[in-house]
């Protein structure tokens, strides 16, 4: 067995184990399996072979067993009764014997077995140690050397082993090149995967509010709590703080002397512009703070389905809705509320419709109408639907005066469609 000698196995299954920390019987499990097969590759699968490392020899030895018969039918699987008697002189016919294996035929396919079973299972125990050793860490954020940048993503060097930055997990603007030192977020740590098993990110929330925990003291120390944060990665960003303290403004904590802690994060991420929001217990008071710079003047809350309806002056409409939608997209991600924004000619527009759709019910007033379009109530159809002792609740009718009104808005309906009928059939005969 020259080739697998060559290797100085003992010493190599010490050195390994040592260094890369895998228990010696593991290798020398994964050598012997690796041994039977390459025999059986060499030999053929119908042989019976089983493999024992020698810790004397240094080796791993092969011994095929074979069936002591008499006559021989199968030489690959039997063995004649006097060549069995020669190995041990007890035998019987029906015995199995272990005959040690020639494997100096096997040569270099030996050494070449050993050698990558001792690599893979290198790599095994370096993929263990490192998902061991992170995975408790997710969701920290570690500095690294951009290593490489390939059409998929980015290698960061993180010092003991390389992370992956997805293409999706990186800043859009952003042109990284190798030496580039970067904050990265670790979003994930995978074990039995091939590649990479560090998932880092440059986009997601987590990064931002860690970069400001790192960057202001008072974040770090507790006394100024980041509540939430939206980011559209390399354009804008929003982050909501409160403080514990009442005689420290959490929007100055984080801003900093003249800007300096704010800029180092927006410097970090590429010259994101960040929104420092005040966070409010009063729903309405934070989404207002979260659509600063524009003045709010009314807003119209739907608990239910947890939405707003945010009215400001028409001067300040583009304001409230940013470019592209992006400055209520963001509010409405930092507060987790749905919101639309109206411009007040827009809703006094409406208004107008909806009263005058209202009124044209025979029993509906100004003032009637008016209560019903405050309790979201637009046309006579949405009456419908609401029953007569809710009807008395909202317009303040008694309950027999609300069940007349309902009759006159079903007369009014029906009214309705048999004129767009016979409008419908008038344009069709011209």
């Amino acid at each position: 067995m020259t080739g697998i000698v060559a290797l100085n196995l003992t010493k190599v299954i010490e050195q390994v184990g040592k260094e890369k920390g895998i228990d010696r019987n593991v290798i020398i499990g994964a050598l012997e399996s690796a041994m039977i097969t390459a025999a059986k590759k060499k030999y053929g699968i119908q042989h019976e072979i089983e493999a024992k490392f020698n810790e004397e020899l240094g080796e791993v030895e092969l011994f095929e067993f074979k069936t002591v018969s008499d006559p021989v039918t199968d030489p690959a699987t039997q063995i004649s009764m006097k060549e069995a008697f020669e190995l041990d002189p007890d035998c019987q016919l029906g015995d199995s014997l272990g005959v040690k294996m020639k494997t100096e035929d096997l040569g270099r396919i030996a050494a070449q077995t050993a050698k990558q079973v001792i690599i893979q299972k290198v790599r095994d125990a370096e993929k263990e140690i490192i998902y061991n050793e992170f995975h408790t860490r997710k969701g920290e954020v570690f500095s690294g050397i951009v290593r490489r940048v390939e059409k998929g993503g980015t290698i960061v060097d993180l010092g003991r082993t390389e992370g992956y930055i997805p293409m999706k997990e990186m800043i859009p603007i952003e042109h990284l090149r190798p030496g580039d030192r970067i904050q990265c977020y670790l979003v994930d740590v995978l074990k039995d995967t091939p590649g990479f098993q560090l998932i880092l990110s440059r986009a997601h929330n987590q990064l931002l509010i860690k970069l400001f925990e790192m960057e202001v003291p008072e974040v770090n120390d507790g006394i100024v709590q980041i509540k939430s944060a939206a980011r559209e990665p390399g354009s804008r960003a929003k982050i909501s703080v409160y403080s514990k303290d009442s005689d420290v403004d959490p929007v100055g904590a984080c801003v900093g002397m003249k800007g300096s802690r704010v800029q180092n994060v927006v410097r970090e991420l590429r010259g994101e512009k960040i929104d420092i929001v005040p966070f409010s217990v009063d729903t309405t008071t934070f989404v207002c703070n979260a659509l600063a710079p524009a003045q709010i003047s009314k807003v119209l809350i739907d608990e239910k389905n947890k939405s707003m309806e945010v009215i400001v002056a028409d001067d300040q409409l583009a304001l409230a809705i940013g470019k592209k939608g992006q400055n209520v997209r963001l509010a409405s991600e930092l507060t987790g509320w749905r919101i639309d924004i109206m411009s007040e000619s827009k809703v006094t527009a409406e208004k107008e419709i909806a009263l005058k759709r209202l009124t044209a019910v025979e029993g509906i007033s100004e003032t009637v109408a008016l209560t019903c379009y405050h309790h979201g109530i637009t046309k006579p159809e949405d009456l419908v639907r609401v029953a007569p002792e809710d009807i008395s609740k909202i317009t303040g009718f008694e309950l027999v005066r609300s069940q007349e009104l309902l009759e006159n808005i079903k007369k009014w309906l029906e009214k309705n469609a048999q004129t767009a009928e016979e409008s419908k059939k008038a344009q069709a005969t011209k």
